[in-house]
């Protein structure tokens, strides 16, 4: 197949990783894409969020499928236009995409789909924010109401700290400004993929993802900073929940609503002692819970993408997995998750991509002037190892990260460390 992967990094260099090494020979292009990506597929110079680009390109090269990665063209609507174009596209229409574009719009739809989530309130002056916060309590938390590329939450016993937060989500959106003031969930989480076309759903495996930048879960949040899989402490009906009290509701609300959800849905989940509650939900793969969940995967992931985008997956044979754990392991540039510095030199890639059970995906890299690897983001590389067990993809993605220099990175210690005791 011809296939076009929209978006930049790790997440779209996993989806790119994944398409590359199926038995099937694809012709993959990506938009923008990145120096790691280009390995792969023909990359083309066209903003991944622009409706009009990107179906101007998708005319020229008429792929039989379009897989948008990121969060950003979903819900600026650029799988509407390609559908009306007549391209078939993985991943959901713009109003859909609210589900993630909205936490409120999210919250509307538990509710009505009696799907277990956080109390909230949706606050639009810092006056409903300080009533809330008293009324939960610490923590607190607060999450800005539209697309924060993963750092829109704060969760603190500090109420100033919180004030602050959604004053600066407030601000930052003028009259439109809306922050989602909820209660604390106690117990760990756990990320889960759910594929749909709209009417059936099914589920991918588990992974945890670590959010915070520095070991022990301190510091501020980021966009994630590490994951694993499979979760050997999660329930073994972990997966038969989420998928009764949370995926196929959603999934048939949003269908009576008139606005079918068909691609990812992320849902972000704790594990309290009360039960499984949904934190949040995405209407993408995870980054970087995709890099671990990818790598177990054996049923050709280009089978279920097509099947999502032509509304077949209730006819999809049961996923294979293979019997192996992976481990992701984010190399992050001086700096982040706030301001960060670019440019720096990259070496050791191809080091640490021959380690035994070891791929590198890129996320913030470019190339300078001279063709030298560089960095160019907050995120610059998931390095992903892969083994018979826990321990052994964790050793392998340490080993391939020990390999890599780049001046003034950072990366977490402690990926999975805890379940390996």
């Amino acid at each position: 197949m011809k296939i076009l992967v929209l978006g930049s990094g790790a997440r779209e260099h996993a989806i790119v990783h994944s398409l590359a090494g199926e038995q099937e020979a694809h012709e993959l292009h990506a938009a923008p894409g990145n120096p790691g990506i280009a390995e792969h597929a023909v990359l083309h110079e066209v903003k991944a969020d622009d409706p009009a680009a990107v179906t101007r390109l998708a005319k020229q090269l008429t792929p039989d499928l379009v897989v948008i990665g990121p969060e950003a063209p979903l819900v600026a609507g650029v799988a509407d236009a390609l559908r009306e174009a007549g391209f078939d596209v993985f991943g959901p229409s713009g109003a859909a995409a609210q589900l993630e574009g909205s936490k409120a719009f999210a919250k509307e739809i538990m509710a009505g789909a009696d799907v277990p989530t956080a109390l909230a309130h949706v606050c639009t002056t810092i006056a409903e924010v300080a009533d809330a916060l008293d009324a939960f309590g610490a923590p607190y938390v607060v999450k800005d109401d539209g697309l924060a590329a993963g750092k829109g939450v704060i969760v603190t016993s500090d109420r100033e700290a919180a004030l602050d937060h959604a004053r600066a989500a407030l601000a930052a959106r003028g009259d439109d400004g809306r922050v989602v003031i909820e209660e604390y969930l106690d117990g760990p989480e756990v990320s889960l993929f759910c594929i749909s076309d709209g009417k059936d759903v099914v589920p991918l495996v588990a992974a945890q993802d670590f959010k915070r930048a520095l070991d022990d879960d301190q510091g501020p949040n980021t966009g994630g900073m590490g994951a694993y899989s499979p979760l050997p402490w999660a329930p073994a009906d972990l997966t038969e929940i989420v998928m009764d009290r949370v995926a196929r509701p959603t999934i048939a609300a949003m269908a009576n609503r008139g606005t079918p959800f068909a691609g990812v849905l992320y849902c972000g989940l704790a594990l309290t002692s009360r039960g499984v509650r949904v934190v949040e939900f995405n209407a993408r793969f995870g980054d970087p819970e995709t890099q671990v969940v990818l790598s177990r995967l054996q049923t050709p992931l280009s089978q279920l993408l097509v099947a999502s985008a032509r509304g077949t997956i209730g006819q999809l044979p049961a996923l294979q997995w293979k019997d192996q754990a992976a481990v992701t392991v984010v190399v992050a540039a001086h700096g982040y998750p706030g301001e960060v510095r670019a440019g720096d030199p990259i070496t050791g890639t191809d080091a640490a991509a021959r380690v035994p059970g070891v791929h590198v995906l890129h996320a913030g890299t470019a190339l300078d002037p001279s063709g030298r690897l560089v960095s160019a983001g907050g995120r610059v590389l998931s390095v992903v190892g892969v083994g018979a067990t826990l321990q052994e993809a964790h050793d392998a993605a340490y080993r391939g990260v020990a390999l890599i220099d780049l001046p003034g990175s950072q990366h977490r210690s402690d990926i999975a460390a805890k379940v390996l005791g």
